[in-house]
């Protein structure tokens, strides 16, 4: 049972540390005064947070997805034209697509599915 809760703990330990770079990294991408150099150092000091951790299996599209943004982002940090312009879009609509299947995953109510016009034809 302990180990149960442990590994309970150690999962979202690593989802939380997987997530907190992701949103690290967008937020340095979507800076209007974007600099590649902070971008870089930011990022690699993210990235060894995330070393940090123990990481875990994760089954889910959208983590996995996250793996994968994470590893592409990192790739880009060694391998990158001078302006990183393409590498910045790149990540950018990457980072777009995961967070809408993110998104698509919430349930959204129709407040107003009784209040929908009708005009009877």
């Amino acid at each position: 049972m302990i180990y149960e809760i442990n590994e309970k703990q150690q999962r979202i330990k690593y989802i939380r540390v997987l997530e907190k770079f992701f949103t690290r990294t967008i937020s340095l991408l979507k800076l209007d005064n974007f600099d590649k150099d902070l971008f870089k150092q930011r990022t690699r000091k993210n990235y060894e947070d995330l070393i940090k951790s123990k990481e875990i299996e994760l089954y889910s599209d959208y983590y996995e997805g996250i793996k994968v943004f994470i590893n592409k982002t990192m790739f880009y940090l060694e391998e990158h034209s001078k302006t990183f312009e393409e590498e910045r879009a790149t990540l950018l609509k990457d980072a777009n697509l995961l967070q809408k299947e993110k998104n698509s995953s919430n349930y959204k109510k129709d407040k107003h599915k009784n209040q929908k016009f009708t005009d009877g034809y």
